[in-house]
């Protein structure tokens, strides 16, 4: 769906304003943080050069993104391996094709890295977000995902 209306290029360091603006559309009640917060683990994230932000656009209108993280490894030939994380469509955007064209391009990235297998966690149950990420070439069931978080602070 590669057209001269789309268009998924990498983030720039100016596109924070963009990326916030689409993550309020990935979590309704995400916990914020204060704007130098944000510019500093921007300042972070940017200069690493395993981390890689990816934005589609139509017409000019940023309406997906997701980032994908690629890590180096010791095994499998040395080759390393990638992880997508914070997969958002624009809510006036989805079900258009926009995501999975997104991933396509995303993996077709990966794989150029020469890394030996992306992963992807969702902590979504909807039919549609499963078919959205097999439709872009996930397996589901092949391995198991298992999340710790840091204890509550007592009270």
């Amino acid at each position: 769906m590669q057209n001269d209306s789309l268009r998924v290029r990498q983030a720039g360091e100016r596109d924070l304003d963009i990326i916030m603006m689409l993550y309020t559309h990935l979590l309704d009640n995400d916990e914020k943080a204060g704007a130098p917060a944000l510019k500093k683990a921007w300042q972070e994230i940017f200069s690493d050069p395993g981390i890689h932000f990816f934005i589609l656009d139509t017409k000019d209108v940023p309406v997906s993104m997701c980032v994908l993280i690629i890590i180096p490894n010791l095994t499998r030939g040395a080759r390393p391996y990638g992880f997508i994380e914070n997969v958002v469509t624009h809510r006036e955007f989805r079900n258009r094709g926009y995501g999975t064209t997104l991933l396509g391009h995303v993996l077709n990235y990966a794989w150029q890295q020469n890394c030996y297998k992306v992963m992807l966690l969702t902590g979504r149950k909807e039919p549609e977000v499963f078919r959205l990420y097999e439709k872009a070439g996930f397996i589901r069931g092949q391995k198991e995902g298992l999340i710790a978080y840091p204890p509550e602070p007592a009270t």
